[in-house]
């Protein structure tokens, strides 16, 4: 079967995607209930003492036909998330939920109509916008020791290279409750996560209470734009996070950490959407 087939979503009635959501979502908090990983529970004011990792996104991309109203909206949702996690310790042993963290996003609890992906375009959504949140997170975990135990990939590449300074596939997309992200610390000392707004800007690092005697880089291989049968362009690749010494920078470690596969929404080689 051609492959950018398998990425188009089948159309649902909306009584069907109701039940869908209905049945993912319990499913998700039983499975939370009786699950045997500990959750990070733990908040500090105080930040822990050693940066490991930081990183910061863009809040605001002008994209043509794009509603802003709805990037000015992903700020507040993007704010509302980052007062849950800011502060969050993962101690040795524990497992971070994305979504257990930070709740079901409802207007009740102050978040509004973001961008959000429906089938292979765009609609309004409460919340919508917290995948670049999961980006963040996905990308700042994979230069840590911590350990990656559920991402879900983007199945629609939606922007150009335009101003990219991080491999294709390299982010993490969300769901609530049923695509989370969840990170486990298998390292004999705690982590902690800070995040927040400045301005412009989503900023997020991760922290320790002791130095990390490694230093890791992520790259991608076997990058691939391939024209399908049926007319749309698939992008693939595969994503391998490097470890080095920081005494002598030695490679120490090449490990694969994922695959990615894409339906592009826009055609490659054009100029980008994205203006000034």
């Amino acid at each position: 079967m051609d492959n950018l087939m398998l990425h188009r979503p089948v159309k649902r009635s909306f009584l069907r995607l109701q039940a869908g959501k209905w049945w993912f979502t319990n499913k998700r908090r039983i499975k939370w209930l009786f699950s045997a990983s500990k959750p990070a529970r733990i908040r500090k004011e105080l930040s822990l003492p050693y940066v490991v990792f930081t990183h910061a996104t863009p809040l605001m991309r002008k994209l043509r036909n794009a509603d802003m109203r709805l990037q000015t909206n992903k700020v507040i949702n993007l704010r509302l998330a980052a007062e849950r996690l800011n502060g969050i310790v993962l101690m040795p042993g524990e497992t971070f939920s994305f979504w257990r963290t930070i709740g079901k996003p409802t207007r009740r609890k102050g978040y509004v109509d973001g961008m959000i992906l429906f089938y292979d375009g765009y609609k309004p959504g409460v919340g919508g916008g917290l995948c670049q949140m999961s980006n963040l997170l996905y990308w700042m975990t994979l230069h840590t020791p911590l350990q990656v135990t559920e991402r879900h990939r983007h199945g629609y590449d939606v922007f150009p290279d335009a101003g990219r300074t991080q491999p294709f596939g390299s982010g993490a997309t969300c769901a609530y409750n049923d695509m989370d992200l969840r990170i486990h610390n298998p390292t004999k000392q705690p982590f902690q996560l800070i995040v927040g707004l400045t301005e412009g800007k989503l900023v997020g690092e991760w922290r320790s209470s002791l130095p990390v005697n490694c230093r890791y880089e992520v790259v991608e291989k076997d990058h691939r734009i391939e024209l399908k049968p049926c007319g749309g362009y698939v992008r693939s690749n595969s994503i391998y996070r490097r470890t080095y010494s920081l005494d002598e920078g030695e490679l120490l470690d090449e490990e694969f950490v994922a695959g990615n596969e894409a339906v592009m929404l826009y055609t490659p080689m054009l100029e980008p959407v994205e203006t000034e």
